[in-house]
């Protein structure tokens, strides 16, 4: 996709939250607030696990397990690269 159309999409999208917005109350706002900070709290983690998963797939043969719970338990338990150095 082009970036023009993306971000032309991504600006009329934003402009509708906008209006939506201006007719709530501030409780409401407060909420959506919220709401907002969660999502994007919960897209990073999300990015996280999938660059986990990514690092851990490069490396098959360096743990082996014998369930998806063991082989989530070891993703979560690798030392991220920055406290490696």
């Amino acid at each position: 996709m082009c970036y023009n159309v993306y971000m032309n999409t991504a600006v009329r999208k934003i402009d509708d939250i906008k209006e939506i917005l201006a007719t709530l109350p501030e409780s409401a706002l407060y909420e959506v607030r919220d709401f907002a900070f969660y999502l994007a709290d919960r897209e990073r983690r999300r990015r996280e696990l999938v660059e986990r998963v990514r690092k851990a797939e490069e490396n098959p043969d360096s743990v082996i397990c014998n369930s998806v719970e063991e082989a989530m338990q070891a993703i979560y338990n690798t030392p991220d690269d920055d406290n490696e150095a």
